[in-house]
């Protein structure tokens, strides 16, 4: 296997796709029908502040506007170590990559009422951000509590087939 061996290797394949942010709190609001992994136009400030962990995706969402996927209202903190000049806005609208016919099929389905774009994780592959974006419906009230339901029940089947 070369110089490293099986476990290093297997350290090394783990810490080039980490997850890097995570939108859980998208999961439960939406049903999520369909994803996409993206990559994400980004500053130097930003990939910075990304890999440190300082991102925030609760509020976020993308639209299609003039044929191109947008990330809006992402929360990516300044970097600590650069100076105000140099940083980036925390804000700003984001470009998202992702090819024609992706984007022509996203916006077919978010023309059907009740579809939202909701960014779900951000994690690094090989050297690369990428960020997962779901198509979702909006849940209601009584979808909540019934997939909390679900949830818990089969956690209970899981435990109870680990007593046995």
């Amino acid at each position: 296997m070369g110089k490293r061996g099986k476990k290093a290797a297997a350290a090394a394949r783990a810490a080039a796709n980490r997850l890097l942010a995570d939108n859980r709190q998208a999961r439960h609001q939406y049903e999520i029908l369909e994803t996409l992994e993206t990559g994400i136009e980004l500053v130097g400030t930003e990939v910075k502040s990304i890999r440190a962990g300082k991102a925030n995706l609760r509020d976020g969402f993308c639209l299609i506007r003039s044929g191109e996927l947008q990330l809006h209202n992402v929360h990516i903190s300044p970097h600590t170590h650069a100076s105000g000049y140099f940083n980036h806005d925390p804000l700003r609208t984001r470009k998202l990559l992702a090819h024609r016919r992706e984007i022509d099929k996203l916006r077919g389905q978010l023309d059907q009422k009740g579809l939202t774009l909701v960014p779900l994780n951000l994690h690094l592959k090989g050297s690369w951000i990428k960020l997962t974006i779901g198509l979702g419906k909006g849940r209601k009230l009584h979808d909540k509590r019934a997939a909390e339901k679900e949830k818990q029940a089969k956690n209970e089947v899981k435990a109870a087939m680990a007593r046995y």
